[in-house]
């Protein structure tokens, strides 16, 4: 089967939200469908015409939606991982069942690297699921020790 890689559009809200509950559904992580689907609709009609979020689909040859994956572009400070100002972080890596191990989340992530370049961002970041984790290291990846945490100021 042949596949091609194309920048997403607006145009494909439905197909990049579904993504997004699909990829936390398959993580086994719960999600409450009815109120993040039409939040994160929302968010990327703000994020992508503002150029924040970058995403990119996998179609087949006769245009079926099969895989994707997107990135946020973050001003970042320098520091010691790089010198630049902004980092790409990456998530949302999603491969529908009936087309995985064809190496399409390997197509998604070298258009964003390749996006990345183009754009002059050196370093790019990602959360990596246990499914995703061999890809992400074949690519070069390497687990951060940073003392990161988080905290839900608000619960959703």
């Amino acid at each position: 089967m042949s596949y091609r890689v194309r920048p997403a559009t607006l145009d494909d809200l439905d197909v990049l939200v579904h993504q997004r509950l699909a990829m936390f559904t398959d993580m086994g992580v719960p999600i409450d469908e009815q109120a993040i689907a039409p939040a994160f609709a929302r968010w990327l009609g703000e994020t992508m015409p503002a150029h924040g979020y970058r995403a990119w689909l996998v179609e087949t040859g006769s245009g079926e939606v099969v895989a994707g994956g997107g990135a946020t572009i973050i001003p970042w400070p320098p520091g010691p991982e790089h010198a630049g100002s902004r980092l790409a972080f990456v998530y949302n890596v999603y491969t529908e069942p009936a087309h995985r191990r064809r190496g399409l989340g390997r197509l998604v992530m070298e258009a964003i690297h390749e996006w990345c370049r183009s754009a002059g961002i050196a370093v790019v970041a990602l959360n990596a699921s246990r499914a995703g984790q061999p890809l992400y290291e074949s690519m070069g990846y390497s687990a951060m020790s940073n003392p990161m945490m988080v905290f839900s100021v608000v619960r959703v």
